[in-house]
């Protein structure tokens, strides 16, 4: 890859995870790409993966949370990673919610699902993707409410997702931090 072909693709990479950030912190972090700093930066913060490897550990721990921080919220049917999940666009995880009738009941299921992706990160991380689909539970769009409930379940909410969006520009610019 050339120079150039590669400074572009940097510069999409960074655009499209954290192109609405302030222009100071998006030339700190390009300076960290350039400079092939950005994975030091990342295992600095995150240096352990999580040891939650397959979907019924990741059932188990999101059940965790959910219990104890939204006890009264819709049960969970199902909690799984999903490879199917392109992180492309804008999905890091789905959270579905899904009615039907059942003779004269009606019947819901909520399904979590969670970008295969996040199989090689930080617990931290992993947690901030579970804490943002748990809180489509109670809240479907992301509005007010809804930051306000990810920052009651992880008052350093905002930090970790910046965080998780410097690991997907890692992933693309390079690899797995934990490689």
């Amino acid at each position: 890859m050339s120079k150039l072909s590669s400074a572009t693709g940097i510069d999409a990479s960074i655009q499209k995870y954290i192109g609405s950030y302030p222009a100071t912190v998006v030339g700190q972090v390009r300076s960290l790409v350039a400079n092939d700093k950005l994975t030091d930066f990342l295992l600095q913060r995150h240096p352990v993966p999580h040891t939650i490897y397959n979907d019924h550990e990741l059932r188990e721990y999101a059940i965790g949370l959910k219990n104890q921080h939204i006890k009264k919220s819709s049960p969970l049917s199902k909690v799984i990673y999903d490879s199917k999940i392109h992180v492309v666009h804008n999905a890091l995880g789905l959270h579905s919610y899904v009615s039907r009738k059942q003779g004269s009941k009606l019947k819901a299921k909520n399904e979590l699902r969670v970008s295969a992706v996040f199989k090689q990160s930080s617990e931290a991380l992993l947690n901030m993707i579970v804490v943002h689909e748990l809180a489509h539970l109670k809240e479907k769009e992301h509005n007010k409410a809804f930051y306000r409930l990810c920052l009651h379940m992880l008052p350093d909410y905002h930090q970790l997702e910046f965080e998780m969006r410097l690991m997907l520009i890692q992933l693309e610019q390079g690899g797995s931090i934990y490689d």
